[in-house]
């Protein structure tokens, strides 16, 4: 198939350039109305009980609260007569938007609850209509429209669930633009660095330009038929750039090698579409097979970037597989124009003499050199036994956003927040009797305040004497019950109390459903956690299949496996000292809490695959020497002296997209490309420098080890990166493995 691609694109070099100029206007086209379809939140299961109690709530009783408006009083309290009449003034503007409804506020309800202790503070309660998308827009249209002074006597500020997504999409448009601004010019001075020739150098550049626009078209098609995240945008960029150097890397030494043995332009795009393009397809089919067990949840936000992850590799490895080798023949030895000063014009393109007498090292001294290493690795693992789980909330946010200081205040300075409450939902007719028990009896948990029902409102198991209920929770066909606690949100007691809920008698031919923040963050970490077996088995099994048919052993794709996930640990560990324990919490500026759930997931897949992109880097080369006669030592020797600088620039380069979202001001943004980013280099250096050679000394022959039947199954249908073509006599891959000792 390769040779076919080869000869295809020597034939019609230039009319495959031209396919691919029209293409890339067409998905940039495409692309550019891809933002307006793509939606902020996803982070819960549209199945469970938190998910179908908001339905309800958004179907009968006009929605949970997700905005709160914080009134100050500019002067004195707010049920002073300025703050007052002004405070009226905004509730009666506030009911007449068209995009929200259930606006409830204590110059309405004259409720204690719903003004602060020191009674310079009151709260609006409202929810804002719409899907994701509009919900965002409509919130930000009054938010813009309301905060700030209002008359003279009142300032207001806007929380709540909307206020905190409108904050986070603005915020993550903002960190994409500064992460792109740093990625992009020190990458272009890396490549130039690296190539030492400009013309090379801007060739990994068009194959991420094309992997990019083409994600983004997909993602405007998906967007059109389904829900897709908004924050799919950052991994296609950090990726589609990644991804796209780290192939045309792979091709562009490969070939500029092939030239440097004397090869005409054909006969070098033959062997380097035969060989790296080989590579580059198993890496990508690794890579996505790994991005793609994301589909398997149910929260779009993690699915979006399976969309998003599979549908950039694959673009980057078509596009390189064409494009890459038609350029070459079309440039031809202009390949390495404008080259630098500093260039070395006699070096290989390849080889790196360090990684050959490392590799070297390390097999003569296995256990000596690994060792210690694993050690490392493992201590970095560590804080994983004390990892625990949450979902974004206003917490991700910088400390001067709005929305996150009105819910300081709302856990400072008043008696319960409702909108952190939870939301028991009843769709069905129930007798007032059995709804009055069941809300005292929800009442008596440990840490609620108040039991707010159509019936009345209940605090310690009794009904309050002062409350004969709130009509507008009750329908005749179901009802709403709010349970206020004074507890943390997302915190361990808080998700507790959802389960106390969950566990108290119900009325009879009821089944009630526990909705609220608490009770998405319960739902989305078994949700999540439940599927999270399936999805690494997806990943092993896929990964094994596509390592065994390229190297033809069943050793090295366990050898991969238990590799790249002790790196993933020590990965994973790292990011938890540092986000979780608020380790460099003030160098980065985030708040230190739970581990994102759904970030935590995306991190394991990209950097899982991302490594197994290095893994067929290396092991295709030594395994191209070890089937030219090499023996074991050899062929690791000279498969890493050769690939060596290849993954080392690789890594870097790839590296610095990701670790350009450090700058975010969203933490979970900073946890996403910190971590993608480390993963990396501990792979690229550890794994790939040390730990693989030490295995493959450790394992000797064994590890080319299949069993027979497999054998035979690899010879009919496996491939190998060599192709059928045999290497030249004169190609220093060849020479090299004779030379040693």
């Amino acid at each position: 198939m390769f040779e076919r691609i080869a000869e295809l694109v020597i034939r019609r070099s230039r009319l495959v350039l031209v396919v691919a100029v029209v293409a890339v206007a067409l998905m940039g086209v495409l692309g550019a109305g891809a933002f307006g379809k793509l939606l902020g939140g996803g982070y819960d299961d549209p199945s469970s009980a938190s998910s179908r109690a908001a339905k309800v709530i958004d179907r009968k009783f006009g929605g949970e609260t997700n905005l709160v408006l914080l009134v100050s009083a500019t002067e004195g309290r707010v049920d002073g007569t300025p703050a007052e009449r002004s405070g009226r003034a905004l509730v009666a503007a506030l009911k007449k938007e068209r995009h929200l409804e259930n606006v409830i506020s204590f110059w309405d309800t004259s409720s204690p609850d719903l003004r602060s202790k020191d009674g310079r503070e009151a709260v609006v309660l409202a929810h804002v209509k719409g899907n994701d998308t509009e919900r965002d827009e409509n919130a930000k249209s009054v938010i813009d429209a309301y905060a700030g002074p209002y008359e003279d006597s009142l300032t207001v500020r806007a929380g709540g669930g909307a206020a905190v997504t409108s904050e986070m999409g603005s915020q993550s448009a903002k960190d994409l633009v500064l992460a792109e601004s740093i990625a992009v010019p020190l990458t272009l001075v890396l490549l130039l660095l690296v190539f030492g020739s400009a013309v090379a150098a801007l060739l990994p550049l068009a194959i991420g330009t094309i992997a990019i626009a083409g994600t983004f078209a997909e993602l405007f098609l998906l967007g059109s038929v389904t829900d897709v995240s908004v924050f799919a945008v950052n991994l296609t960029t950090a990726l589609g750039l990644g991804l796209g150097i780290d192939y045309a890397l792979l091709m562009v030494s490969r070939f500029r090698e092939q030239l440097a043995t004397g090869a005409s332009v054909d006969d070098a795009v033959r062997r380097t579409v035969s060989t790296a393009g080989r590579t580059v397809a198993f890496s990508a089919a690794t890579v996505a097979a790994a991005l793609a067990a994301l589909l398997v949840f149910p929260q779009y936000f993690l699915r979006s970037f399976g969309y998003a992850g599979v549908g950039v590799v694959v673009i980057a490895a078509v596009s390189t597989l064409f494009v890459m080798p038609a350029l070459f023949v079309v440039l031809g030895h202009r390949v390495n124009g404008g080259r630098l000063p500093w260039a070395n014009r006699g070096r290989s393109e390849t080889r790196a003499p360090l990684w050959g007498r490392l590799a070297r090292t390390v097999m003569r001294r296995p256990a000596l050199t690994a060792l210690p290493v694993l050690a490392v690795l493992l201590l970095a693992a560590s804080p994983l036994l004390g990892i625990t789980f949450g979902t974004p909330d206003e917490r991700v946010l910088p400390e001067d956003a709005a929305s996150r200081q009105v819910s300081a205040v709302l856990r400072e300075k008043f008696n319960g927040s409702d909108d952190a409450a939870l939301h028991v939902v009843i769709d069905s007719p129930v007798r007032k009797s059995s709804l009055g028990l069941y809300a005292s009896r929800l009442s008596g948990l440990k840490g609620v305040v108040r039991v707010e029902s159509s019936t009345g409102t209940y605090a310690e198991g009794q009904p309050t004497a002062t409350d004969p209920g709130n009509p507008a929770l009750g329908r005749p066909d179901a009802q709403q019950i709010n349970v206020v606690s004074t507890l943390t949100p997302k915190s361990d007691a808080a998700q507790s109390l959802v389960r106390e809920v969950r566990a108290v008698a119900v009325p009879a031919g009821t089944q009630p459903l526990v909705g609220g923040v608490d009770a998405v963050l319960v739902d989305s970490k078994h949700s999540v956690g439940s599927r999270l077996p399936l999805a690494v088995a997806l990943v092993a099994l896929t990964t094994f299949l596509l390592l065994f048919l390229f190297t033809g052993s069943v050793v090295q794709p366990l050898r991969a496996l238990l590799l790249n996930m002790i790196s993933l640990g020590a990965t994973l560990g790292v990011m938890t000292w540092i986000f979780q324990d608020g380790h460099l919490s003030s160098v980065l500026g985030f708040t230190a809490q739970p581990m994102d759930v759904s970030m935590t997931v995306l991190m394991f897949c990209i950097a899982f695959g991302l490594s197994m992109d290095y893994e067929v880097f290396v092991t295709s080369r030594i395994k191209e020497l070890h089937d030219q006669g090499a023996d074991n030592e050899s062929a690791v020797t000279n498969g890493l002296g050769h690939t060596g600088r290849i993954v080392t620039a690789a890594a870097c380069l790839l590296a610095v997209s990701f670790f350009a979202f450090g700058t975010a001001k969203l933490s979970f943004m900073q946890l996403f490309g910190l971590g993608s980013g480390l993963a990396i280099l501990i792979d690229a250096v550890a794994v790939r420098g040390v730990l693989v050679p030490a295995a493959m000394r450790l394992l000797g022959r064994s590890a080319w080890y299949a069993p027979g039947f497999l054998r035979r199954f690899h010879a009919r249908f496996g491939l190998s990166e060599g192709g059928t073509a045999p290497a030249a006599a004169s190609d220093p891959l060849v020479r090299g493995a004779s030379e040693v000792h």
